[in-house]
């Protein structure tokens, strides 16, 4: 039964340099080989204490592996290893620009969605794409080659606005099915 040394952070779990940007195929191997090894099921016939700690192994790589998966939550996760909170709960102050360009993207959603109207929901979600494309590779700047730690936790703000809206996309597209 394989066991995972939990004082390990999420990089060093899966063997790979703590970086935004990631091999993607790479960490999708990294977890099917730590998956195979730490899944409870090869457990089911240790004593209780074994299995629970099977199971706890498998819930570790498992969050561990959405975690970098997922580029927001892999920015906040390695802002945290710097010490830096995101303070996306407590600091709301975004550019002003930022902030008109989102109250336009929600209201060409809500334009598109009570027109019924998919192929505009289709271009916002493809600029939509494009742009947190841009917001990605600028995090990927600021945390991986000049580490300006603050800059990317305003990053992640303005990236956790952008999945937000993205999820509007998504319920506007929900809601011309019904």
């Amino acid at each position: 039964m394989g066991i995972i040394d939990f004082n390990h952070n999420y990089f060093q779990l899966f063997g790979l340099l703590p970086s935004f940007q990631l091999d993607k195929a790479q960490l999708e191997l990294r977890f099917r080989d730590l998956q195979s090894l730490v899944h409870p099921d090869k457990a089911a016939h240790l004593p209780d204490a074994e299995q629970r700690q099977a199971m706890q192994s498998s819930t570790r790589v498992n969050e561990a592996y959405q975690t970098l998966l997922s580029p927001l939550r892999r920015a906040r996760y390695l802002l945290s290893l710097h010490g830096v909170d995101t303070q996306e709960e407590s600091n709301t102050s975004m550019p002003l620009d930022f902030l008109m360009a989102q109250i336009e993207w929600r209201e060409a959603v809500s334009n598109a969605q009570q027109s019924r109207d998919e192929a505009s929901l289709e271009q916002l979600e493809s600029r939509l794409k494009l742009e947190t494309r841009q917001l990605e590779r600028q995090l990927g700047h600021h945390i991986d080659e000049i580490k300006d730690y603050v800059s990317a936790a305003g990053e992640v703000r303005k990236l956790r606005f952008m999945e937000k809206l993205a999820e509007e996309i998504h319920a506007a597209y929900d809601a011309l099915d019904i």
